[in-house]
């Protein structure tokens, strides 16, 4: 591992404010589009290698799937499902220059020494996002990125939003309109809600369409959900940490999932929000599948049939 690229170690208090955007814009703009913004967490001690190093290995002895790892060279349209993770990841680690490896560490918060930091940057992002952001968020967390140099992390959509803020290292990110249906055609939404992490198809052709970023250290990104992106490590080793929040609006989330559900008999359903009735009627309906669905693995997990109980 090359530690001359590795920052110096400076002090790990975390500063009053380490995020910088634009009030207005930053209002504005938040899950709505992607932008940038800066941030003061670069040289932060927790995000070194050795330190991140460290953190590998309590992670795979306390909470091993929260570490994921694979290890290729990766184009933009393949899927994570076909890449390597036959390797054994602290090595891959050791090797960073030459491993061609991308490590994330998921839920970082839950390892203690990171903690602190989860809270702080969980709280300044809901300040600035302001309003009653508090209960719209159903899950939030800080996950950090390791990659090894020239490493291309693939094109796909996430369920939260999230900050990327570069720490080491620098990035190309390409960050696409989820509204573009060219792009991200409604079955690929309808497929990814209801059953596919790897549902979205990337389109070479429609590159151009992208909006460019490069990520340095002291920079980042904001990507609302279901924003297509895809990025390509520089010649270096990177860390990046991104913040995440996943929100309670299932509503949208179910409709797609019905829809996906309806096309496979057939049907050509509308896409949420142009109709009202007709969204809520798919939500219902497929709350009544879901139920009935648990109630059946509730009785085959006791035992029982739904013969026996009509019978009862």
């Amino acid at each position: 591992m090359d530690m001359s690229a590795v920052p110096p170690i400076l002090d790990a208090t975390l500063p009053d404010k380490w995020i910088d955007a634009d009030t207005a814009a930053f209002q504005e703009n938040f899950e709505r589009k992607s932008f940038e913004v800066s941030h003061h967490l670069a040289c932060h001690p927790l995000f070194q290698l050795p330190q991140l190093m460290d953190l590998a290995e309590r992670t795979l002895k306390t909470r091993p799937s929260d570490l994921y790892y694979d290890m290729g060279d990766v184009a933009p349209g393949q899927k994570w499902k076909d890449t390597n993770r036959a390797f054994s990841p602290l090595k891959a680690l050791e090797q960073l220059e030459d491993s061609d490896a991308w490590f994330i560490f998921r839920s970082t918060q839950r390892d203690p020494a990171y903690a602190e930091l989860y809270r702080h940057a969980i709280a300044e992002i809901k300040d600035m996002v302001g309003g009653d952001i508090e209960s719209k968020i159903s899950k939030e967390d800080i996950i950090v990125f390791v990659t090894s140099p020239n490493r291309v992390t693939s094109y796909h959509i996430d369920r939260e939003c999230n900050f990327i803020l570069q720490i080491h290292g620098e990035k190309d990110l390409y960050v696409f309109d989820r509204e573009d249906r060219q792009i991200l055609p409604e079955v690929e939404i309808e497929r990814f809600w209801a059953m596919d992490n790897n549902a979205p198809n990337y389109r070479p052709e429609l590159q151009n369409r992208a909006k460019s970023y490069k990520l340095a250290p002291g920079n980042g990104v904001h990507v609302p959900v279901n924003c297509p992106h895809w990025l390509k490590n520089a010649d270096n080793i990177s860390v990046t940490l991104s913040v995440n929040f996943q929100f309670v609006d299932s509503l949208r989330a179910d409709i797609y999932r019905a829809n996906h559900y309806l096309r496979k008999l057939g049907m050509n359903p509308n896409p949420p929000g142009q109709n009202a009735v007709r969204d809520r009627a798919k939500v219902m309906a497929l709350s009544t599948v879901s139920a009935a669905r648990r109630v059946a693995r509730s009785v085959l997990q006791r035992g029982g049939s739904f013969g026996a109980d009509r019978e009862a």
